[in-house]
């Protein structure tokens, strides 16, 4: 058990370590100059379009709390839902799974609204369900509208290949559609049990978890020049490439892993074009909200120390009133 608590925060730092010196090697030639003239190209209308796409972000992540508790048939108002959904993912995101798991965040906000430890481990797994929903969903797409994108990977990948992959990435979407339409038996994978959720549920589940993979690529996407720069679409294959990579990793907040893929994946673009695009995209997406989840945090610790005083005041006049 010792040695499992230690092998992830490990496997994480050597991948931030071997991805640290294969950036070393892309970007040795860049500058500070050339990454402020990088930012400073920016327009400022691109900001305001990167801050807009962390915005929707954010409530889209909201949303796969929400879907979770509609599953559950547990009412719990929407702004603590908000609130408990960007702390878990400002901090996750940016410490680390493997350090501060979103499940204890979730454990100690939704516990204080009456969910039983059960319900809570639902909904947490269901939240890393509807996440994966999204990234095979738009995986496929890209595949299959894009199947080249593989090539600014290595081109280890055929393009025939790719589209069939893209097409069975598809197919697992629609198997999971049709098994909660028909409404199948739950399936068994060891000691789990995956219950199929109501359709009008898994239509949300394809809605929100797109979304917000679609706005969190949005802030790279509008950070980039027009120079170089393949489109959307090939950004949005890069992004969900290397965010996936980067939560493999398990190095907190993906740092290097992140960079590394987009830069070789972009060579046509200036790698301090590229490295700034990612910049702005941490401090939208994690440094910025982190901070906040950390006031946000400290602020319910508060809240939660100070209701036994309050209990124990009411008791005491209920006391003499009795």
């Amino acid at each position: 058990m010792k040695l499992k608590k230690y092998i992830w925060p490990v496997v994480g730092l050597f991948a931030i370590v071997f991805s640290g010196w294969l950036l070393y090697k892309e970007l040795r030639g860049l500058s500070i100059a050339d990454l402020a003239d990088s930012f400073g190209a920016i327009p400022p209308g691109d900001w305001f379009l990167s801050a807009l796409c962390t915005l929707v972000a954010y409530a889209a992540l909201a949303g796969y709390d929400r879907i979770a508790l509609l599953h559950l048939g547990r009412h719990v108002s929407w702004l603590f839902i908000t609130l408990c959904s960007f702390t878990t993912y400002a901090l996750s995101h940016t410490i680390g799974a493997s350090v501060f798991s979103g499940a204890v965040v979730r454990y100690r906000a939704y516990s204080s609204r009456g969910l039983t430890p059960q319900e809570i481990g639902i909904l947490v797994a269901f939240c890393s369900f509807t996440f994966a929903l999204g990234v095979v969903l738009l995986t496929g797409l890209v595949l299959v509208i894009e199947p080249e994108i593989t090539e600014r990977l290595g081109d280890v990948v055929p393009e025939g290949l790719s589209i069939g992959t893209g097409y069975l990435l598809l197919a697992l979407i629609a198997f999971y559609v049709v098994g909660s339409w028909l409404g199948l038996r739950p399936l068994k994978i060891g000691s789990l049990t995956l219950q199929y959720p109501r359709l009008p549920i898994v239509a949300r589940q394809l809605v929100i978890g797109p979304v917000e993979l679609l706005a969190a690529a949005g802030i790279v996407y509008f950070a980039l020049p027009e120079a170089g720069n393949p489109g959307y679409f090939i950004i949005l294959g890069i992004f969900l490439i290397s965010f996936s990579v980067a939560l493999l990793s398990h190095a907190p907040g993906g740092v290097g892993v992140l960079e590394l893929v987009f830069i070789m994946a972009l060579p046509d673009m200036e790698p301090a074009d590229v490295l700034a695009a990612l910049l702005v995209f941490r401090a939208f997406y994690l440094i910025i909200p982190f901070l906040i989840a950390i006031v946000i945090l400290l602020l319910f610790e508060r809240s939660q120390l100070s209701q036994p005083d309050l209990e124990g005041r009411q008791d005491e006049q209920r006391g003499p009133q009795a």
